[in-house]
């Protein structure tokens, strides 16, 4: 099996949707929406590493600390679980309604205390994007922004984008006060109108699509906090999942009393599952792809994935999704369903929750969309953070030794010590339930596509 790669900046040349993530969406055209401006491709690298983040998993118990911190509107207000679980359930509902974006972004500048906030989902070998929204902010600043900063011109874009998903990026993490107040960006744009940082958080990276959510804050209040990042870093997989389910319903945008029926026309299998992955309904691509015998099949009414190392996986997503939107994380985002030698197949799970537009499909508690477009399939990193709650180094790390690369030769590719090495494998072992390099290969190949299909 050969070596699996990894998204460097060259796959970032030809996609013109990320060169300004904090101007005015983009100028993205309503009808056809294309991405017009374009950046200068940048040959600096980044020169610091942000602070790492908690997993999702922890930072739920962290946001926000029961206690008013003195921030405006309160932090205790402002980044509390509920409105956390509110604006999830709204970002869940654009999938149906993507005009509602505009107003979920609105949402989480007033929790995160930010003068506005944009999001864009761009191609990335096309002058093309999906959706782009921002709260309201002076639309001629936002234009002498496009036209003015390149790629490298706004500080901390570049680090947002060639870093791990899930994981914001706040400028002043990556440089003083005075370094930021030095920069043309700031001095000529960012400090006329009142305005002080940013925090880039990537909420999507796939082999053709990269997603960015950027907040700009206000001089007048302090630093992006560590509980405002963690709130956007939970905020990230639900932004990741509404999006590239979205794409697959680009074609059949309906009225919702007509989508019941438009779901037997999508060409996208689809399939209605109660919590424990019985299946309630299933469109007709979906039924084809049960007679044939995979990806995903239909054994004793439930539903089961084709690939038995995502199978676990697919039930458990389904069941968070029953539970509470923000407790799904990244779990059911690009679940790898074939099995070894089948055409790559990806599922992503959609909570259907009471009192949302996704309502209309109660008693459904979950649809399970498949993909089985080879250039949609998540980065093979991504796959693995997803099934074994990995980092993205220990994820790295067993896409090496997993390919058949010795330690040695691992830690070498990947510029580590062999003891850093070592740790990150002991904590593989123990997520993955192995004790071998010998099983994590094995462990590799069972998963198959779409980790194969990025090998050089």
């Amino acid at each position: 099996m050969k070596a699996p790669s990894f998204a460097t900046m060259e796959n970032l040349d030809n996609c013109p949707g990320l060169k300004n993530i904090e101007r005015d969406a983009f100028h993205c055209d309503n009808n056809r929406q294309q991405w017009r401006p374009a950046f200068k491709r940048s040959s600096s690298t980044c020169s610091r590493e942000p602070p790492r983040l908690a997993s999702s998993k922890s930072m739920m118990s962290q946001i926000p600390p029961r206690r008013d911190r003195g921030v405006p509107g309160g932090v205790v207000e402002r980044l509390s679980s509920e409105v956390l679980s509110s604006i999830i359930g709204d970002i869940y509902d654009c999938v149906l309604n993507p005009e509602g974006w505009a107003g979920v972004m609105t949402r989480v500048t007033k929790a995160v205390d930010a003068a506005y906030t944009t999001i864009a989902l761009a191609g990335t070998a096309h002058n093309s994007g999906r959706f782009a929204a921002q709260s309201p902010w002076d639309p001629m600043r936002m234009r002498a922004l496009e036209e003015d900063y390149d790629f490298d011109g706004i500080p901390g874009l570049k680090e947002a984008v060639v870093g791990d998903v899930d994981r914001p990026v706040a400028t002043l993490s990556l440089m003083s006060e005075s370094e930021l107040q030095l920069t043309p960006f700031f001095q000529n744009w960012a400090k006329p109108q009142g305005l002080r940082e940013a925090c880039i958080t990537k909420f999507v990276h796939t082999p053709d699509r990269i997603g960015l959510l950027g907040c700009t804050t206000r001089a007048s209040r302090g630093g992006i906090s560590t509980e405002e990042q963690q709130f956007l870093a939970l905020l990230s997989p639900h932004l990741r999942r509404a999006s590239l389910i979205g794409d697959l319903l680009d074609q059949s945008r309906v009225t919702i009393d007509l989508y019941r029926q438009a779901l037997d026309h999508l060409a996208v299998p689809v399939v209605l599952t109660h919590a424990n992955g019985a299946i309630l309904h299933a469109n007709a691509a979906a039924e084809q792809m049960f007679s044939v015998q995979g990806p995903i099949l239909s054994r004793n009414g439930l539903l089961q994935a084709q690939n038995r190392v995502v199978a676990r996986a697919l039930l458990d997503a389904i069941a968070s999704a029953a539970s509470a939107d923000a407790s799904l994380g990244a779990r059911g985002i690009g679940l790898p369903v074939s099995a070894q030698g089948q055409p790559p197949a990806v599922a992503y799970v959609l909570p259907l929750t009471e009192g949302t537009a996704r309502a209309v499909f109660r008693p459904a508690c979950a649809a399970v969309f498949i993909s089985t477009t080879t250039s949609a399939s998540p980065l093979p990193e991504a796959v693995l953070t997803t099934l074994f709650d990995l980092t993205p180094s220990e994820a790295r790390v067993l896409l090496r030794i997993g390919s058949g690369l010795s330690a040695s030769e691992s830690a070498l590719a990947l510029g580590i010590g062999e003891n850093t090495l070592k740790t990150h494998l002991n904590r593989i072992f123990a997520k993955t339930g192995t004790r071998r390099q010998a099983d994590l290969v094995k462990l590799v190949s069972d998963i198959g596509m779409p980790l194969a299909a990025h090998g050089p």
